[in-house]
């Protein structure tokens, strides 16, 4: 505090906010860390991007998409991550950040990423299709994404993915509920 100031402020100069730490962070906005993870589906020649963002202060992941490291897939998840109202955004500095983030809301280095690329570790000890040398890999693209989205569903939301091919219960609990009705 700058005593020396005090001493020539009149009261009525004097303008004092107080807000809880929750309040604030919204007065702020939101801030994002944003990564993307290489995977492959069958051979290493087809290359498949997880890109998801998660908030920069409890972790928590707020969206995901699957795709090439293309522009076209980071634009998909920016549209997720719109009703947010992020107003920072942390990066490694990838090209299609640079293009597609204002520079203003834009914050590039690895000091501000230390959680995203935690959860890179954590989602390649835990899915062996996501270490780069494995023999466990997808065949197709949508049984990749499937196991893929399951798990971050599963851990970070709680949730079972919806695709075409599935409902929200497993197979196993289902199969089971029936048999034991015969």
């Amino acid at each position: 505090m700058n005593h020396r100031v005090l001493l020539h402020l009149r009261p009525e100069h004097v303008e004092v906010e107080i807000w809880r730490a929750d309040e604030l962070e919204v007065r702020r906005g939101l801030s994002s860390e944003l990564d993307e993870m290489w995977s492959y589906v069958r051979s290493k020649a087809n290359p498949r991007w997880l890109w998801h963002a998660i908030d920069h202060h409890s972790g928590a992941v707020l969206a995901y998409v699957f795709g090439r490291r293309k522009d076209t897939v980071f634009l998909e998840l920016q549209a997720l991550l719109e009703p947010f109202g992020i107003t920072r955004f942390y990066t490694d500095g990838w090209g299609a950040y640079e293009r597609h983030i204002a520079p203003e809301q834009h914050h590039v280095g690895k000091a501000n990423t230390q959680k995203i690329e935690s959860k890179h570790i954590n989602l390649r000890t835990r899915i062996k299709r996501l270490v780069r040398r494995t023999i466990c890999f997808s065949k197709t693209i949508i049984m990749h994404d499937l196991v893929i989205g399951l798990f971050i569903n599963r851990s970070a939301f709680g949730l079972l993915i919806r695709h075409g091919i599935n409902r929200c219960e497993t197979p196993f609990a289902s199969s089971a509920t029936s048999s034991n009705l015969t």
